[in-house]
């Protein structure tokens, strides 16, 4: 136990001046980095719509709430069979990471999910690609793309997605 506390009284100063660096997101911060990411993308009120690759990504945000969501729709989840619903879930544990795989009103979505105050760009960035990348590789890899097992050159396809929007987003 002393050494659990003597290991965490080492990692506290780093943690601590870690949060210290970037400011809390707020809604002027985040359209910002939306308008980075997609120069044409509407604000509308505490949400946001943009296309990624040609991929229509949707932000909806609470600030009282402390939550964001970013979403991709995919496709209709009414007819998708239990081998299909199975390999979502499979990719939600193992290949999805900051994203996800949901189900609302009848869609399947992709998701990304974060307290707003505490996100911070390269997360947010790296979120939006990560959701992209799971609309984009379903019904195949079913990867977000941020980190992926075994070699071969889809992995390295699909960072790309997330290098490319961080480099855009790197000077705000």
């Amino acid at each position: 136990m002393i050494r659990i506390l003597a290991i965490v009284a080492f990692l506290l100063p780093a943690y601590a001046h870690a949060q210290e660096t970037e400011p809390h997101m707020t809604l002027p911060r985040m359209a910002e980095i939306v308008l980075a990411l997609d120069p044409e993308a509407q604000l509308s009120g505490a949400g946001f719509s943009l296309t990624i690759d040609d991929i229509p990504v949707l932000i909806v945000t609470d600030v009282r709430a402390n939550r964001m969501r970013a979403m991709v729709p995919i496709r209709s989840a009414e007819t998708m069979t239990a081998d299909e619903m199975r390999r979502v879930m499979q990719a939600n544990f193992d290949s999805a990471l900051d994203a996800r795989y949901a189900v609302a009103r009848g869609q399947l979505w992709g998701v990304f999910l974060h307290p707003f105050k505490e996100l911070e760009r390269n997360q947010f960035i790296s979120g939006v690609a990560q959701t992209v990348n799971v609309a984009k590789t379903y019904g195949s890899l079913y990867s977000s793309g941020a980190g992926q097992f075994g070699t071969g050159d889809s992995g390295d396809l699909q960072r790309e997605l997330i290098e490319r929007l961080l480099e855009q987003g790197e000077e705000i």
